[in-house]
């Protein structure tokens, strides 16, 4: 009989009589004390407000069962949760899952004590709002009795996966409050919703004592009291400030500790990655240290302006006129902005034009060879842009507060209290999303001031309390709009297979499901969320509420190189030897190119109208990258990319073409084919590009970034007479690298080193390694069979020479001189590594470009005890003998365009000067790769081994940079 040991005080224990994975698969292991504390405070509150629940007599007869079952499977999941739970975002054990159910049910019998207790205690209907009462008693009854019912079926509920895990939740419930009520941003985290929206309800605590201040002065038709002009003033100005902070507090926290605790990171020197610096972290401090240096000054002077502006009573001596004026500006210039540039911009204008009808210099190039030359109606729209949300806006806006602060804190309406609260909170809300996302801004006042001027002037709850409240419908309204032209295109009977007979019997089994799709985008447009599941809720239903951040995991790209492997697996394979984790690098350059760029060109507008949760596909003959926006604020912009990889099957492929094939030559109308007009689509093409799941705005996006070629290593090393080059360039290599080299006198002074080399000071010595071949080493002696201090002389000595002349205090160079030996040495030391590396077969190709490989990526192995003298000081092996077998590579490569060329010594010293300056050659493994290609640097070259898919093969990896272009295609 087994036992387990289960501690329960640190010298107190009791044997239970399980054996630990029996134990296991009855109980959840928590791993730490804070969740075990956690468990029993949710243990403990479970049971607190169920109890409190049943002895206040919500539930009788057999509903008292049922809540105490659910009470009962609240309480287990906190010892044994579901696992894979239907809402759970990962496959396999999710800790925190293991908690949802529990907060779930403590919110909602919280909300039924509330409500009830609401119900009791409010007797009247003071506030109505649109003529109806929120504080009607049988409306909180009513509340009160649908989280009943809610609760009651929590086992459904969960099953289906109905409710997100409940850090999801928290998310999205403090990003959906500060969107909707505070006009603040989407967030990428659970600590930046929360650092939001804290700072938000900071805001209005500080504006709301101005406000009720300045509401309790005395007004009358031509006079507002100064304190309501300093209010406005601040309010355009905090509005603008929170508009352009970014909702993610760590690069604000990084600063801070930067400025007063700058030495509080410890770096260890024998860090793999000490040497490597990754230059991102300190341009986003840098960044947000300018902004917040800018808004020191801009929020003083935009509040000292609009507080002269308010005070000066232009907003009640101009009054009907100025709103007359303020609205037609904003009708107009939106219109303008917001809807004709990016219709005239666009590949397909209103679908029905070939081309746009505002072109950009690049758009008929081939090649691009420069940034994107900035067109005059770039300039235009974003002059435009700013003048619309700087000074519109901001004054529609102070307008409206003018005219309705005093109605709403009236007893009639909202009273003082709440009235300044309601008062803070609208202007807030109205001044960040126009200073943050100005596109579908005019819109909505256009609409709300002809509604409720011409259509339903008696339901108007003052002009400022309408805009509010309409901005939230609105944004609902457009999450629709977008949802159902997606269902539409998705079940239209065009677009439906029609090409056999299961599928004329199957197809009209879907209107059902068509049908379902239709309450599927109302419920989702409601609560925001995605139309479809991704990764959790149930098929059929829609998916549970989340963030605009819908990936909920952390589905960023595994870095896998040299600092993060066992040495073992880096000898004996190559670890993330596969084309998707050596390509993610690219995609993660791509990504610090967007972070550069991106925001301008949104403000420049080529990019179209885009708005919070867009998603577009960015797609060139390299890279295929999906890009979704996060965050829009008033210059800055959150996003995350994830790279397609569009190559293996027949769909993939098609799915290529179909976002690259034009439609110009389309000439198509119905059934025949008489043609198109002049500059247009024919009706075939305009038809179709309307049913559409997918847009194409720009054909020709220009964003920094690599070219890629990849020759094949079989190719050019394939006879041996290219062996023998590359060899050649391997021994140069060394000797320009060892007589560059600062420590060379001290190595030439080394003892240990003089003591290992003195066989090879003698003119006659030959080293008969059997590694040495004839058919690639050019100074292999036939007559000694082995590579002789001679015939290395005869061959390289002229080039030993040269180096040294080179070097600002030259060295003897002679035939006899310890440079000679020190040179000679390290030669046939480096040849017989790539012997030893290639098993002693140069001869065999294969062989030969493994040992290549292993030598490219630093592996040397020494296995005689002639080069043992090398490890009187490893730098050799680091900064001369890795060099020189990196650079013959590159060497080797150049000899195919210029064969004689090299064969100057000082047409190739300077040639491997300026490789060194230009050119980054590393492994692909190296973190000294990755770091190249995240500093820009101009070229890198890189020898790849590819094991994938039964593939086995050696490239050579080209990198040049250059810019690139990219179709922009918009996803529905």
């Amino acid at each position: 009989k087994q036992y387990y040991r289960f501690w329960i005080l640190p010298k107190l224990w009791i044997s239970i009589s399980f054996d630990r994975l029996t134990l296991l698969a009855l109980f959840d292991r928590n791993r730490e004390i804070l969740e075990n504390v956690l468990a029993v405070i949710l243990a403990i509150l479970v049971a607190f407000l169920g109890s409190v629940l049943l002895i206040e007599g919500f539930f009788k007869d057999f509903w008292v069962f049922q809540f105490c079952l659910v009470i009962a499977s609240c309480q287990y999941s906190l010892l044994k949760s579901v696992q894979p739970d239907s809402s759970s975002p990962r496959h396999g054990h999710n800790r925190i899952i293991a908690y949802s159910r529990p907060v779930y049910f403590c919110l909602c019998c919280g909300l039924i004590w509330l409500l009830d207790y609401g119900s009791r205690n409010i007797s009247t209907t003071r506030f109505r709002l649109y003529g109806m009462a929120f504080t009607n008693p049988l409306l909180l009854l009513s509340a009160r009795d649908l989280v009943i019912v809610f609760t009651l079926c929590f086992p459904i509920v969960f099953f289906i996966g109905l409710l997100p895990q409940v850090n999801t939740f928290m998310m999205y419930l403090c990003e959906q409050l500060d969107i909707h009520v505070f006009g603040g941003n989407a967030t990428t985290s659970l600590l930046a919703a929360l650092y939001s929206f804290i700072c938000s309800i900071v805001a209005v605590a500080l504006l709301y004592g101005l406000c009720y201040g300045a509401l309790k002065d005395s007004w009358d038709g031509q006079h507002i009291p100064v304190l309501f002009s300093i209010f406005c003033g601040l309010l355009v100005a905090i509005s603008y400030h929170l508009s352009r902070q970014s909702s993610d507090p760590s690069v604000l926290f990084s600063l801070v500790q930067s400025k007063f605790f700058p030495n509080s990171e410890d770096k260890n020197p024998e860090d793999p990655l000490s040497e490597v610096k990754d230059p991102l972290p300190e341009k986003l401090r840098n960044s947000v240290s300018e902004r917040l240096q800018s808004d020191l000054i801009v929020c003083i002077v935009i509040g000292v302006l609009y507080f002269a502006i308010h005070v000066s009573t232009v907003f009640t001596v101009l009054q009907p006129i100025l709103s007359y004026v303020l609205y037609a500006l904003v009708g107009t210039v939106g219109f303008v902005t917001h809807y004709v540039l990016p219709q005239l911009r666009k590949q397909l204008p209103w679908h029905c034009f070939s081309h746009p009808l505002l072109k950009t210099k690049e758009y008929y190039q081939f090649e691009v060879r420069n940034a994107a030359h900035v067109m005059w109606f770039e300039k235009l729209h974003i002059w435009l842009l700013f003048v619309e949300k700087n000074v519109i806006y901001p004054l529609i806006v102070l307008n409206e507060l003018s005219s309705s602060a005093k109605n709403i804190a009236s007893p009639k309406k909202l009273d003082t209290e709440l009235g300044a609260l309601m008062i803070t909170i609208a202007g807030l809300k109205l001044l960040r999303s126009s200073f943050s996302s100005p596109t579908c801004q005019y819109v909505t006042v256009i609409f709300t001031v002809l509604f409720f001027t011409f259509d339903y002037k008696s339901f108007t709850e003052t002009m400022l309390l309408d805009l509010f409240f309409m901005s939230i419908l609105f944004s609902k309204l457009w999450e629709l709009f977008y949802k159902l032209r997606f269902v539409y295109t998705y079940i239209a009977p065009w677009q439906i297979t029609w090409g056999s007979a299961f599928h004329a019997f199957a197809q009209p089994f879907a209107v059902p499901h068509s049908a379902m799709l239709f309450v599927q985008a109302a419920v989702s447009a409601f609560f925001s969320t995605p139309l479809n599941p991704f990764l959790g809720s149930a098929i059929f239903i829609t998916s549970y509420a989340r963030p605009v951040k819908f990936w909920e995991r952390d589905y960023n790209t595994k870095r896998v190189d040299h600092s993060n492997t066992r040495l073992a697996s880096q000898l004996d394979r190559n670890p993330g030897s596969d084309d998707n984790n050596l390509n993610s690098i690219f995609y993660e350059h791509l990504t610090r190119s967007l972070q550069h760029s991106l925001c301008g060109d949104l403000l420049l507008g080529r990019w179209g109208n885009y708005s919070t949760g867009d998603c577009f596909i960015l797609a060139s003959d390299y890279l295929n990258a999906l890009v979704h926006l996060i965050e829009i604020g008033n210059g800055l912009v959150t996003f995350q990319l994830r790279g397609l990889e569009f190559r293996g099957t027949y769909c993939q492929q098609r799915e290529v073409e179909a976002i690259t094939e034009g439609v110009e030559e389309d000439e198509g109308f119905c059934c025949c084919e008489p043609g198109h007009l002049p500059h247009m689509l024919s009706f075939n093409a305009a038809f179709g590009q309307r049913w559409l799941a997918w847009e194409v705005l720009v054909t020709k996006y220009v964003l920094e970034g690599y070219s890629i070629t990849d020759n094949s290593a079989a190719s050019m090393l394939q006879v041996f007479d290219l062996r023998k080059i590359l060899t050649t360039y391997y021994v140069k290599g060394i000797i320009y690298y060892v007589t560059t080299s600062p420590k060379l006198e001290e190595w030439l002074a080394n003892e240990t080193m003089q003591e290992g080399l003195r066989l090879c000071t003698d003119r006659n010595y030959v080293d008969v390694d059997p590694t040495f071949n004839p058919n690639i080493d050019e100074d292999y002696d036939h007559r000694l069979a082995g590579i002789s201090r001679e015939s290395f002389c005869m061959i390289y000595l002229n080039w030993i020479e040269y180096c040294c002349s080179r070097r600002e205090k030259p060295l003897d160079s002679s035939k006899d001189s310890p440079l000679v030996t020190l040179c000679y040495g390290l030669c046939v030391l480096g040849r017989r590594a790539l012997g030893t590396a290639s098993h002693h077969m140069s001869s065999n190709l294969e062989s030969f470009l493994y040992g290549l490989h292993a030598l490219f990526k630093g592996d040397f192995r020494i296995s005689s005890i002639r080069d043992e003298w090398i490890f009187a000081d490893m730098e050799l092996l680091r900064k001369v003998v890795v060099p020189g077998i990196r650079m013959s590579l590159k060497l080797h490569q150049d000899h195919f365009t210029s064969p004689d060329e090299y064969d100057d010594p000082s047409v190739l010293y300077e040639a491997i000067t300026t490789h060194e300056e230009n050119l980054v050659i590393a492994h692909e493994g190296d973190p000294a790769w990755r770091s190249a290609v995240l500093s820009n640097s101009p070229s890198l070259l890189a020898l790849r081994h590819v094991m994938d898919d039964g593939t086995n093969e050696y490239k050579i990896i080209m990198l040049n940079k250059r810019y690139l272009s990219f179709r922009v295609i918009k996803v529905s």
